[in-house]
């Protein structure tokens, strides 16, 4: 048996925050700004995953109201959210992503990225697809304003887990 999920993040750049896309630091005079570290693309990623098995969304398991979120690093999120996959017996088989950025160009951190989310995940290199995209300087992403994110995951039914 096999479930999809599609998820998408978007965040606002600030001056003032660290700027942190799927566990990595990246060097930019600005950050995302959210209640947590803003990692788009693990947000996204988390929202896939969940909606794969129909469990709500990231706004829903982590509340921006709950100030024990507040400032937290995406990739603990992200840990939470598969140990809850696999406890109930499912495996990632794939993720494709996508970063929308004007700038900063992203294509020099996407094998970092690439390496720590397989980390997380438990899962090999070849599995996890991120591409950087831009917006050609139209809307908000492309006037530099934010940062946005896609995610598809297919996941593989591996034991009858509850």
């Amino acid at each position: 048996m096999y479930r999809i999920g599609i998820g998408y993040d978007i965040h606002k750049l600030t001056a003032g925050r660290d700027l942190i896309i799927g566990g990595v630091k990246i060097t930019h005079e600005k950050g995302l700004l959210g209640h947590s570290d803003a990692d788009v693309l693990i947000h996204a990623m988390i929202d896939a995953m969940l909606g794969a098995l129909a469990l709500a969304d990231i706004g829903t398991l982590f509340p921006d109201t709950d100030k024990k979120y507040k400032n937290a690093d995406s990739t603990v999120l992200l840990k939470h959210v598969y140990k809850k996959i696999t406890e109930l017996g499912w495996q990632i088989e794939n993720i494709d992503s996508n970063i929308i950025a004007q700038q900063p160009k992203m294509m020099p951190y996407i094998p970092k990225m690439k390496e720590m989310l397989a980390s997380i995940l438990q899962t090999d290199l070849d599995r996890i697809s991120i591409k950087a995209k831009t917006k050609e300087k139209m809307d908000a992403v492309g006037q530099e304003l934010a940062i946005e994110a896609n995610a598809v995951i297919l996941l593989k039914k591996v034991n009858n887990a509850l």
